[in-house]
């Protein structure tokens, strides 16, 4: 049978497909609950080894890939940032986007983005969720700085609000009743985090501690248990970045370049690519670039010329570098 080509213009609830010949030729199209019965559906049309289906990647993607890999048809998930689906047409619907998307998979003009096994989402969903309940508490405590600041109610002692000093300072502050009482849920909230972001931190380092990867990398400078499995998933198949400016450019942080003639412009990193696999790195440079370790010493001589930041960027470029030096190629 001839190769056949499926857009799906993909949304909360529901999707538009639409399936193209080898010749560029409309055969069928529609929309479709996106829920297990309308899955069904479309693979009842006859979905299988004969279809190349292009998908643009959003939140539901994922769980829409694996519904669809036991027809085996070969399923591409396309960067929207990279592939340019309305350029030199005046409409936009959802119909013409999944017409537009399965056209462009059969020029094979879209940029597919890698597509992590079930494993590797795992670990990132782990990792993630760790991560973003220590924000929760962080963000949290900023709330009750803003309140008590809104409130001249002064600062608690210290930098930590959990420590036993300032716990004591605010249960003992004078706010006006409706900041009394908002101040009180937010402590509360501040006070239960914890709990969670604990559990999250047992998890994930005893996910660490048996993994071989995130073992072999946590002798890098800056890199705990912590962050050598978020770096160890994000990243996902080593094999994919053969040397440490790969990894760089995957991970978003190389500079913009704009050469014309004999003028060459360097601009502000491309932050391509996942946010969190980029702040992981950052992170640990962040880390790694306080003193008194003499390995980032030239780092910090950066920092007084350049700034903080553009330093600690560049010395997660030559993280990168190192994760893949020392990354061990089969696990």
């Amino acid at each position: 049978m001839d190769r056949e080509y499926i857009g799906i213009d993909l949304h909360k609830s529901f999707f538009q497909a639409c399936v193209l010949t080898a010749t560029g030729q409309r055969r069928w199209e529609g929309r479709f609950a996106r829920t297990p019965e309308g899955i069904a559906r479309l693979m009842a049309r006859g979905v299988g080894p004969q279809h190349a289906l292009a998908v643009e990647a959003s939140g539901p993607t994922w769980a829409f890939v694996d519904a669809l890999t036991p027809t085996g048809a070969r399923i591409y998930v396309v960067d929207p940032r990279k592939t340019t689906l309305k350029a030199g047409f005046a409409a936009k619907t959802d119909r013409l986007d999944a017409r537009r998307l399965a056209d462009a998979r059969r020029r094979e003009s879209v940029v597919s983005i890698y597509v992590p096994p079930p494993a590797i989402r795992e670990l990132r969903e782990v990792c993630r969720g760790r991560h973003q309940v220590v924000r929760l508490r962080t963000r949290l405590a900023q709330m009750i700085r803003a309140l008590l600041l809104r409130c001249d109610a002064g600062a608690p002692p210290g930098t930590r609000l959990d420590a036993p000093r300032a716990l004591a300072w605010l249960a003992a502050v004078q706010l006006p009743s409706e900041a009394q009482q908002t101040r009180r849920r937010l402590e509360r909230l501040y006070r239960e985090v914890p709990i969670a972001a604990q559990a999250a931190d047992a998890e994930v380092r005893a996910r660490a501690a048996t993994d071989p990867i995130a073992v072999a990398l946590e002798p890098l400078v800056g890199i705990g248990p912590i962050m050598a499995l978020t770096i160890r998933a994000e990243i996902g198949d080593r094999a994919r970045c053969a040397s440490g400016p790969a990894l760089a450019c995957y991970a978003g942080l190389v500079p913009r370049v704009d050469r014309r003639a004999d003028r060459v412009y360097h601009g502000r990193i491309t932050r391509d690519g996942s946010p969190w696999r980029r702040w992981a790195l950052v992170e640990v440079a962040r880390h790694a670039i306080r003193p008194p370790d003499t390995r980032a010493r030239w780092a910090r001589r950066l920092a007084l010329r350049k700034g903080l930041n553009k330093a600690r960027v560049a010395l997660a470029r030559v993280l990168c570098d190192q994760v893949v030096t020392t990354w061990p190629m089969t696990p």
